[in-house]
């Protein structure tokens, strides 16, 4: 009779225990769709502005879907010539700029996390101050200037050669690795090189990917860079500095305006563009790109993500 009575309460309690689970997954699947809503819908949004008439969305009220659906717009911003030239030297200041850091940063952070460099704990200290300090634009500026970098392709990239922040995480990644694959790997008589490359590199591409996504997130929106040094050299604009320049010249043109900002929208030369949907069309040419790469590099984010924490 007790076997009976025990059985009837473990069932009794596994049923209790599976409602309380289905609730509260409808809870949390609930919540989670209010939230993923709420963050895609600004997105979609500005899609659907981007894909309507210039005129008709100047009324208002496009909510999910383009009342008057166009073309028209993206037609327009890619019509520039100076947009193309723009887009695929964002792209080759994206890709350099994230391949050359992760590997500087990488070498650098397998380099200061040996216990038996002497120098490591100085190097690291000195990138930290470099997080707090800061000599300011001028002094920048005059530098970039001393290098002979204004004018080149090289000031996007050389100037972030290694990032103080990625170094820290990357080397509290690597400090994390076991010491017995490297001390076997050099009793095999394999050098730091290899070790670095066979071993530490395979091992770290989680956190290499969240490095490489920042890095490439930050290159990708970069334009303020080319204001102050190429700003005078067209074939070295990139496409954020374009539409950042498009976009101001459409906000003008939204508040009368003319001279140069009259001239370059006159390009536009139509009534089916207007500043409203110039400044969705320009939003979303910016952003699709990042969009596109994240998810291939979601795997890894969180994984790499999980060692942000900085160790002494």
């Amino acid at each position: 009779m007790s076997e009976k009575v025990i059985r009837a309460y473990a069932k009794k309690k596994r049923k209790r225990l599976t409602v309380e689970n289905v609730l509260f997954t409808i809870f949390l699947y609930t919540l989670l769709l209010c939230l993923c809503m709420a963050m895609l819908y600004p997105i979609w949004n500005t899609a659907a502005i981007s894909l309507n008439e210039g005129v008709d969305a100047i009324r208002g009220g496009i909510g999910l879907w383009p009342r008057q659906f166009t073309t028209a717009n993206y037609r327009t911003v890619f019509a520039f010539h100076s947009i193309q030239v723009g887009f695929w030297n964002s792209v080759a200041r994206t890709f350099v700029g994230a391949v050359t850091q992760v590997v500087a940063t990488s070498m650098l952070a397998y380099t200061i996390s040996r216990r038996e460099y002497v120098l490591a704990k100085f190097i690291t200290v000195i990138f930290i101050l470099t997080m707090y300090f800061d000599a300011g634009l001028i002094p920048g500026f005059m530098l970039i200037r001393n290098l002979g970098l204004i004018g080149t392709f090289a000031v996007y990239w050389v100037p972030g050669f290694v990032g103080a922040f990625n170094l820290i995480i990357v080397r509290t990644f690597i400090k994390e690795i076991s010491e017995s694959l490297i001390e076997s790997a050099k009793l095999d008589g394999a050098g730091e090189f290899r070790i670095y490359w066979q071993i530490i590199m395979p091992l770290c591409k989680p956190v290499l990917a969240v490095v490489a996504l920042f890095v490439a997130v930050g290159q990708w929106n970069a334009w303020f860079d080319v204001f102050l040094f190429n700003n005078a050299h067209p074939h070295l604009t990139t496409l954020q500095f374009e539409l950042q320049r498009l976009l101001l010249n459409a906000l003008h043109m939204a508040g009368g305006a003319g001279g140069q900002a009259g001239a370059d929208l006159a390009l536009l030369g139509t009534d089916l563009v207007t500043p409203v949907v110039i400044r969705a069309t320009v939003t979303m040419v910016a952003s699709i790109p990042i969009l596109i790469v994240y998810p291939f590099l979601q795997r890894y984010f969180v994984a790499g993500l999980q060692v942000g924490g900085v160790k002494g």
